[in-house]
């Protein structure tokens, strides 16, 4: 079981709100209402931690190690949401969440495979690193700017523990686990190609729902993010290549064979569909 040793290695870096987070630095004249809009956002986008549990411990059951770990997990993301709606709470007030618009980022999410839902909050924990890290670059208030790198690196080491249950899947299933990792990070390394940021607060989960079934659709303002990451944080291409480069590297750790782009990636995923037999081969394209 990888939970006691997980559960071990992030206790001992966890970080407390009232002790390392610098409240008596803030200062009111570095921080702009749309600066503060965002962290709104932000907040309330953290919250879905909520619903993403639940569809953790539905969908995985059958895997008490991996459940159990959703107990720090959650503990750890909610956290986030709570941190930034503190700065809120101290420093504009106005702009806290109430709580029906945090309930409102908290529906039921389709059944969907275990491996590649797990491949994609790899993935989405990756890109939020990033994120997290370009946003504290553009605010300019210190408070927030040290929320935000706090938080970005509690998302690196949840990618890590998400890495280590993936090679704990390599062990245990192959190939199976080989094809639903790739072809996530097929999907998650070609944001480029798509209208929209491919992270799982942003994917369509929930067919009754359609189309309100993402939860940045369920958000006071739908639209803040593409805005935040085109017009405000200025997520651009080089911050975007740091994403699939990461991605890509540690795909090539795992799978121990070397991706320098998403078309290498998808050689190779064609490749373990086909020693797959083509019954599953063909569930696996026609997923794709």
């Amino acid at each position: 079981m990888l939970y006691p040793e997980l559960f071990k290695s992030l206790e001992q870096v966890r970080w407390n709100m009232e002790t390392d987070i610098p409240w008596d630095a803030f200062d009111a004249s570095k921080l702009s209402e749309e600066q503060a809009q965002t962290i709104r956002m932000n907040a309330i986008t953290e919250w879905s931690a909520l619903p993403a549990t639940e569809m953790f411990l539905r969908d995985n059951r059958g895997d008490s190690d991996f459940s159990a770990f959703m107990s720090v997990w959650f503990f750890e993301e909610q956290k986030h949401s709570l941190v930034l709606m503190e700065y809120l709470r101290r420093f504009r007030p106005d702009l806290v969440p109430t709580e029906d618009e945090l309930h409102k980022v908290r529906f039921e999410f389709d059944p969907a495979p275990p491996l590649e839902t797990l491949m994609l909050h790899f993935c989405g924990e990756i890109r939020l690193n990033h994120w997290y890290r370009c946003a504290a670059d553009w605010h300019t208030e210190p408070v927030i700017k040290q929320i935000y790198k706090i938080i970005s690196q509690d998302e690196a080491r949840h990618g890590g523990a998400y890495l280590r249950y993936m090679k704990k899947a390599l062990n245990e299933v192959g190939d199976n686990a080989r094809a639903a990792f790739a072809k996530i990070g097929v999907l998650m390394a070609s944001a480029r190609r798509t209208e929209k940021p491919l992270h799982p607060t942003n994917l369509h989960v929930n067919q009754a729902l359609f189309p309100n079934d993402t939860v940045q659709s369920r958000l006071p303002d739908p639209n803040w993010l593409e805005r935040w990451l085109d017009g405000q944080i200025k997520f651009d291409g080089e911050w975007e290549k740091k994403v699939v480069d990461r991605i890509l590297h540690n795909l090539s750790l795992l799978f121990e064979r070397t991706f320098e782009s998403v078309q290498d990636l998808n050689r190779y995923r064609k490749e373990v569909t086909a020693r797959l037999g083509p019954q599953l081969g063909g569930q696996l394209k026609a997923a794709s």
